[in-house]
């Protein structure tokens, strides 16, 4: 054989056969990762679980008005907890949302009677109040380069002291006078706490804006320039910026949403009992958080979704209204939230690295 023979190039040999090599940057993963790789799938089955089991422990939860009941509850919980989720993935949250809904349901509240006017200028108002009481959060937390937990844990001090401090200045009680009998009231109702049938059931009004709410909300983080923006804040708010993402826009805004959802949630709560308890809502603001972290959304920002904290809100609910069905002692609730914590932290940690695994 000569040497010409020898160095004879391979050109004309067909390629091998078999798949191309792939290294771990190239390899594509399995439709059943890429589904476990959605933030929502972990609470959702959790959701199930607790639906079956509640099913089962608790016939009451079969009746259709028991079911609209512990939707019902779910919506108040889950209608903010919409808002704070979206703050988590911008990597802010805020302590303060409990007591902001008080204190926009107070603001609505004794504004209208005191004055005599109608409610909707009271409506209109308290929305402003809200708002600006996000975005004073988000500016200082944007101004200061302070956590939002310290910026959020002052405002809640504050709004808690004069919620009940202007109450008693105001009205000489705790709680704010029935406004059921003024102008605007029956209307603003029927939009804020009204009820609609279904197959001759009743179901709350804030179901419906529950759904409405994550929808929009679902399409803001998929769809939109904006809902990319609160992701970059979220994972890395200084690599954001470097690609010209308005940070302090987006976080500010973000804040303000929570503002808004506190002053419908706000207004549900006093067109439903026509009065305002000024001491409540402490606490509340960790159920939210709660809500939004079963529902897949992490502490660390950048990571979450819409619909894992509406999810998240419904065993909230289910739980809530579960045990009083099944005849427990309800001093168990709590108890119960720890444990569904505690566990939506672990699955999500488990889905997320099954994810990732290669």
């Amino acid at each position: 054989m000569s040497m010409a023979q020898q160095a004879e190039p391979a050109v004309g040999r067909p390629p091998a056969s078999g798949p191309k090599p792939t290294d771990g940057r190239t390899a594509r993963r399995s439709p059943a990762l890429r589904l476990l790789a959605r933030p929502e799938v972990g609470v959702f089955l959790g959701a199930v679980a607790v639906l079956v089991f509640f099913l089962i422990t608790a016939p009451p939860v079969r009746d259709g008005s028991s079911m609209a009941n512990i939707l019902y509850q779910s919506s108040t919980i889950g209608i903010m907890a919409l808002p704070v989720a979206l703050l988590m993935i911008g990597g802010e949250f805020d302590l303060s949302s409990g007591v902001a809904v008080i204190s926009s349901a107070l603001t609505a509240s004794m504004l209208s009677y005191q004055l005599t006017v109608n409610v909707w200028t009271g409506v209109i108002v308290a929305l402003i109040v809200s708002l600006a009481i996000g975005a004073f959060n988000g500016w200082m937390v944007m101004k200061t380069g302070l956590p939002s937990f310290l910026v959020t844990l002052g405002t809640f001090l504050i709004l808690q002291g004069a919620n009940l401090a202007v109450t008693k200045l105001v009205t000489g009680n705790v709680a704010t006078d029935d406004i059921s009998d003024m102008d605007g009231f029956d209307q603003a109702r029927k939009i804020f706490a009204s009820s609609f049938d279904v197959g001759g059931v009743q179901v709350k009004i804030t179901v419906l804006w529950w759904l409405v709410f994550a929808a929009l909300a679902t399409w803001v983080l998929l769809r939109t320039k904006y809902g990319n923006w609160i992701f970059a804040v979220g994972g890395s708010k200084d690599s954001a910026r470097a690609v010209g993402v308005s940070v302090k826009f987006t976080k500010i805004t973000l804040f303000m949403l929570v503002g808004f959802g506190a002053w419908f949630v706000g207004m549900h709560n006093l067109f439903s009992f026509n009065t305002v308890q000024s001491g409540e809502g402490v606490g509340q603001e960790l159920i939210y958080i709660a809500a939004a972290v079963i529902g897949g959304c992490l502490l660390t920002g950048g990571y979450g979704s819409a619909i894992g904290p509406v999810f998240g809100a419904f065993m909230f609910g289910m739980v809530q209204q579960g045990i009083v069905y099944a005849g427990w002692n309800p001093d168990w609730f709590k108890a119960f939230l720890g444990v569904m914590l505690l566990g939506a932290v672990l699955i999500n940690l488990w889905v997320q690295r099954t994810a990732t695994r290669r």
